[in-house]
């Protein structure tokens, strides 16, 4: 879900773990050409959507780590993968939060139109699909993304 730390902890897990990261909106934006809310603009959410299905099959094989879009698990299909070719570590905290940390979410065309307030409903609704593709969950609630990135990378360690 945006807001919650997927960038910066992912980031930050690759480089504990020595590997590449992969972020599907920087890679969305760079096979688009254009910024994410142009791509949004011009093709609407479901040509996003198509691209970003793109990009995470691309990582499909490697060892990066991958920060999704919070909608990624909108489509089955992307989850299925995400399920056989890796682990899925689901970041949470409660959309009051959330709307803290994206302010009024210029840049976030989920948000056009109803901003932040946009947010409660949105994660209620994706909830059940975080849960279910997710094979480790972690509240970022009152933690720092070093503190996350550290519980990804010692879980990471004890399950392989």
């Amino acid at each position: 879900m945006m807001g919650v730390g997927k960038t910066t902890v992912g980031r930050l897990v690759a480089g504990r773990l020595q590997r590449p990261f992969v972020d599907l909106d920087e890679a969305v934006a760079a096979a688009a050409g254009r910024p994410i809310p142009e791509v949004f603009a011009a093709e609407g959410e479901p040509g996003f959507r198509r691209r970003e299905a793109a990009a995470l099959a691309a990582t499909a094989g490697t060892a990066a780590v991958v920060a999704c879009g919070g909608g990624v698990v909108g489509d089955p299909v992307n989850v299925d993968l995400m399920r056989r070719r890796g682990r899925v570590v689901w970041l949470e905290a409660p959309a009051a939060v959330l709307a803290g940390r994206v302010g009024e979410g210029a840049g976030r065309p989920l948000l056009a139109g109803e901003g932040v307030a946009a947010l409660g409903p949105l994660l209620a609704a994706r909830r059940a699909a975080y849960a279910a593709a997710a094979d480790l969950r972690v509240d970022t609630t009152t933690r720092s993304p070093e503190e996350v990135a550290e519980e990804v990378v010692r879980w990471w360690s004890e399950s392989r």
